[in-house]
């Protein structure tokens, strides 16, 4: 089993409020930061098209509350409910969300609200014996070979995937590729790359370089990383 990445956006529209709700979400490990957004109507669009694994959602948000939201949409992602107001706490647990956090709020309390989306998200179970993937491209499924995988790219709606002799464009996200593919094998190492580990041709400072191109590591996924290579290592 391997720890699943948690994609996840915010809806805040007090920007102090969403500075440090962002600062937060970047200092935990597991959560990765899709969006934020300040109004309910973009992150609606931006729900029609995306999927993502946990909505930090304000529930004063002017025009379209976030309860509205909540109501107006089949909304499958898990939702920590934030607000300075204790009595829509009810009103959130009706619509089941996954924890309720009353401003002003500790980093503590947060974690905690993080913990217990982590506990409720299932851990990724891939085959560590996978040779090869298929990939939705253009109007077909087209079978891609692990080995001939360089590293993926995130660019903007797409994903390009750069193969040893060419490139592949896809509409799948970074989480479902993730779900494809053993970490040991490619592994995430910031919001827009995954790198084959295999392929590395250095690793200096924050960066990884594949033949010509040098790669950043966030510290988001530098810890996991850095694990696999010390697994890599060992069996050198």
């Amino acid at each position: 089993m391997s720890t699943a990445i948690i994609n996840c956006i915010i809806v805040e529209d007090e920007p102090l409020a969403a500075e440090r709700l962002r600062q937060y979400v970047l200092r935990i490990p597991f959560l990765n930061l899709a969006a934020v957004f300040d109004n309910s109507i973009d992150a609606m669009m931006y729900l029609k098209q995306h999927a993502v694994d946990l909505i930090f959602l304000d529930i004063n948000l002017g025009e379209m509350t976030g309860i509205e939201l909540m109501e107006s949409i089949n909304i499958t992602a898990q939702v920590v409910m934030i607000t300075a107001y204790q009595e829509y706490a009810l009103k959130g647990f009706e619509l089941n969300v996954t924890d309720y956090l009353l401003k002003p709020y500790t980093f503590a309390r947060f974690f905690q609200a993080a913990e217990r989306v982590q506990h409720n998200t299932p851990k990724a179970v891939i085959r560590s014996d996978v040779k090869f993937i298929f990939i939705k491209t253009e109007y077909r499924l087209e079978k891609i070979l692990l080995d001939d995988i360089l590293f993926i790219e995130g660019m903007r709606d797409y994903r390009q995937i750069h193969l040893v002799n060419k490139k592949i464009m896809t509409l799948q996200t970074f989480t479902e590729l993730e779900q494809q593919i053993p970490p040991t094998a490619i592994c995430r190492i910031h919001r827009s790359y995954m790198v084959s580990i295999s392929k590395i041709d250095s690793i200096e400072r924050d960066r990884i370089r594949i033949k010509d191109t040098l790669i950043p590591v966030s510290d988001t996924y530098k810890k996991q990383f850095m694990s696999i290579i010390d697994r890599a290592n060992g069996t050198l």
